[in-house]
């Protein structure tokens, strides 16, 4: 009996190491293996900003646009009246200083939408917190104050 509880145990286990389908910082770093992951997701679909935290919620900012990450690093940001192009790149900065002192290198979220009054606040090098295939959530220690910023952008499907 003690000998099929452990292998149930031990099944289970191995079974829930394999199905998680997400990759959260908080549990470890995204390091730069990740980096190719994230940049396969990120090309693969049209996004909407879900959420954006920068002092209070101003995610109804952003509703009426869809973001287009293309491999070539064109970001193409679109709403009803406008199309606005900009860039996004995701690199390894092995030289930031990460709020987690612990980690030796930072995955930036580069984000560039030029100088239009509501995307400009998009304007950063995020760190990534979490990535699905449909999800990637963001966020930016600011150098000023050390308040932080939330982005998340989800697929739309």
């Amino acid at each position: 009996m003690k000998t099929n509880i452990k292998y149930l145990v031990g099944m289970l286990f191995t079974l829930l190491t394999y199905v998680a389908c997400e990759k959260d910082s908080t549990d470890s770093e995204i390091t730069s293996a990740d980096v190719d992951a994230v940049k396969t997701i990120v090309i693969d679909g049209v996004w909407k900003v879900t959420y954006y935290f920068d002092d209070k919620d101003e995610t109804s900012d952003f509703s009426s646009f869809s973001f287009d990450f293309k491999a070539d690093g064109v970001l193409m940001a679109e709403s009803n009246d406008s199309a606005i192009s900009g860039s996004w790149s995701i690199d390894v900065d092995s030289d930031s200083s990460s709020d987690d002192s612990s980690n030796d290198s930072d995955v930036d979220f580069d984000i560039f939408l030029g100088n239009s009054p509501i995307l400009e606040e998009l304007n950063e090098d995020w760190d990534i917190v979490k990535y699905s295939d449909t999800k990637i959530e963001l966020k930016d220690v600011s150098g000023g104050d050390g308040s932080i910023d939330y982005l998340t952008f989800e697929k739309v499907l």
